[in-house]
């Protein structure tokens, strides 16, 4: 799969496109949709696919100091697009002159300079200056356009706010459902204080990033591993702490997932951590014994949820 950058030129084999327009940034299933529909009618008319998608979030250019709300990576996004069957992912720089084009520039942009030949997307999408541009605004302007009814559970339409708020309350079942896989965390593992390893319950330290903040606490989770030289990727059982350890001075927000029975080395490599049953509050503890005994139960419990819960990728 390609990673198309929206300043470049759009290559001859990917121009007479269908595009998928949306941020997609948890592709749940609302998203997967809209890509869905975009791939099917890429496929039955012999076109390429392709999937686009915004960084920075508009958020971040009109809302700049809005807390840290991230669902995916752009890595995770080009990998779940290639799963779903895109051809490509096209990222738009969201920057304030894409911002302030307005919906016939915007079209001409998708349609001369990159060669697309319609765009699939949800009905509530927006584009052009002061978002004034609609899925019906794409007709007007010469651009064939297919919009995606949203879709819907028994508590109403599934949106990334929804998914965001039960993340915020720990409730990682709703989060699961949702998205059609847990929520999961990409990074690099990185050198800590080491304090793990001296109780017996060594750690891979990852920085939250642009992520957003679910409940802090401790998790049942999962974590994948580097894929191998047959392709295939390690699957770990653990339990993580999500937060700033209050037992431990300074503060230091991190997600130090602690995987069972395994012992290698992972310092600097990319893993994912899936975070899959909310076990409790971080708290803090009057001395090292009782952290050690409370460790110990969580990891009990952690161990006994994973064990009934199937693993999603």
């Amino acid at each position: 799969m390609e990673r198309l950058t929206s300043d470049a030129p759009m290559p001859a084999h990917l121009r007479g496109s269908i595009m998928a327009l949306g941020n997609f940034d948890g592709f749940h299933a609302g998203h997967q949709a809209v890509v869905g529909r975009a791939i099917a009618r890429a496929r039955a008319e012999g076109r390429p696919a392709i999937v686009a998608t915004f960084d920075p979030h508009p958020m971040r250019l009109f809302k700049p100091d809005t807390p840290s709300f991230r669902l995916t990576t752009l890595d995770q996004r080009q990998a779940l697009f290639a799963r779903a069957g895109a051809d490509a992912m096209l990222v738009f720089a969201f920057t304030p002159q894409l911002a302030a084009l307005d919906p016939a520039a915007y079209v001409r942009l998708l349609a001369e300079g990159m060669g697309v030949a319609a765009v699939v997307t949800g009905e509530d999408f927006t584009f052009g200056k002061g978002r004034s541009g609609t899925i019906d605004s794409f007709a007007a302007l010469g651009m064939a356009a297919e919009a995606v009814a949203p879709v819907a559970d028994g508590e109403g339409v599934i949106s990334s706010s929804r998914i965001r708020d039960a993340l915020q309350r720990g409730d990682c079942a709703t989060a699961t459902r949702l998205l059609t896989r847990p929520f999961t965390i990409q990074g690099v593992v990185q050198h800590g204080d080491k304090l793990g390893r001296t109780i017996g319950f060594p750690t891979a330290n990852i920085d939250m990033g642009p992520y957003l903040r679910a409940a802090y606490g401790i998790y049942a989770v999962r974590g994948l591993l580097p894929a191998n030289s047959s392709g295939e990727r390690r699957v770990l059982d653990g339990a993580a702490n999500l937060g700033i350890r209050p037992s431990f001075d300074p503060p230091k927000e991190l997600l130090e997932p602690h995987f069972f029975d395994f012992a290698e080395s992972l310092y600097g490599q990319v893993i994912e951590v899936q975070l899959i049953h909310y076990l409790r509050p971080e708290a803090k503890f009057d001395g090292l014994d009782p952290l050690i005994a409370q460790i110990a139960k969580d990891c009990t419990q952690a161990r006994q949820i994973l064990a009934g819960t199937p693993r999603l990728a």
